[in-house]
């Protein structure tokens, strides 16, 4: 009998343990997937991505700790963004975040209503239908511009400052993305004319086409080119700068990286500081806050470099006013 009653207290001893298993499992908090859709290419995205987990940690997030950060890659295959979308609406993410993606922010917003979205992006997002207002988003989606392209014509301008006698400008835009390249003609083509300049409007969407457009600027006698914001310049900028070189042609763009990289002179923001903020929000969302009532994040300062090196290379005296309006002379 007190054998039996022994066996009957382990038994329900062990029942019960196993009855709390399941209880303990579950009250295990489940880490959350964060997937990150970049148009580009590792190797080429590694600034802005640690700045979107610096973001992510001031929030309070660690990959691989608190988060899990799911990435995917484009590599300026622009078509690829949906498939890749859908990948990772399949893994169930918690928040898509899209780095320089106006692309795959589109791309996102037309696939899912209900995923929060987090993007960084360098056109106007009310312009391109992305939320209602800068202050409040409203819907699923916010995050950070860095106003790229509505300087489109203040680059224009410091690029007619410094070359005064030059007749015609070009600009090179990635047709594949009209949601940027359509607004930055515009702006480029009605600045040029306000200048008295003549316009010249080159496309390329991969390297070869690159080196068509350059093979066009000579023939056009351009005396200047506007390299337009977009992620397949960026990844290919080497052969770019390259190719302005031996054509002879100045440049001007956008990111720093093509002023450090040899191109004459550059025009924008800080090159990490929209990644960082929507890494923030990202982290904000993940703690319960809505994308809707997150605002816009805009930068409030901008940088202007110039490459003296390259300067000289091309036999171009730099005016005395654009040196001391610039934040940065590279020797």
């Amino acid at each position: 009998m007190r054998e039996q009653m022994i066996r009957r207290r382990e038994f329900i001893t062990l029942l019960g343990g196993a009855a709390a298993w399941p209880r303990a499992a579950r009250a295990q908090p489940s880490i959350p997937i964060v997937g990150v859709l970049h148009p580009g290419s590792p190797e080429e995205s590694g600034g802005a991505l640690a700045a979107f987990r610096r973001g992510l940690g001031e929030a309070g997030y660690a990959d691989g700790r608190d988060v899990v950060l799911e990435y995917r890659w484009a590599n300026g295959q622009y078509e690829r963004l949906p498939e890749l979308l859908a990948d990772l609406i399949g893994r169930k993410v918690a928040v898509l975040a899209l780095p320089a993606g106006v692309a795959a922010t589109l791309a996102a917003k037309s696939l899912t209503s209900t995923i929060p979205i987090v993007f960084s992006i360098v056109g106007d997002p009310v312009k391109l239908g992305l939320v209602a207002s800068l202050n409040r988003p409203g819907g699923n989606v916010t995050g950070t511009t860095d106003m790229v392209v509505e300087l489109t014509g203040k680059r224009l301008s410091l690029l007619n400052e410094l070359l005064p006698k030059a007749k015609r400008f070009g600009l090179l835009i990635n047709p594949s993305a009209p949601a940027i390249a359509e607004p930055v003609t515009s702006d480029f083509q009605a600045t040029a004319a306000s200048l008295g300049r003549e316009s010249e409007v080159l496309h390329a969407s991969n390297g070869q086409d690159i080196t068509a457009a350059f093979a066009a600027l000579a023939q056009k006698k351009v005396d200047g080119l506007l390299v337009g914001p977009d992620t397949v310049f960026t990844i290919r900028r080497v052969q770019l700068l390259t190719l302005a070189a031996r054509h002879g042609v100045p440049t001007i763009s956008a990111a720093r990286s093509f002023a450090e990289a040899g191109g004459l002179m550059s025009y924008g923001p800080p090159p990490t500081e929209r990644d960082r903020q929507a890494g923030i929000y990202t982290g904000r969302i993940l703690k319960g806050e809505k994308p809707a009532d997150l605002p816009i994040q805009r930068p409030t300062k901008f940088e202007f470099l110039i490459n003296r090196q390259t300067a000289d290379a091309l036999g171009i005296d730099i005016p005395a006013a654009l040196l001391t309006r610039a934040d940065e002379v590279i020797e």
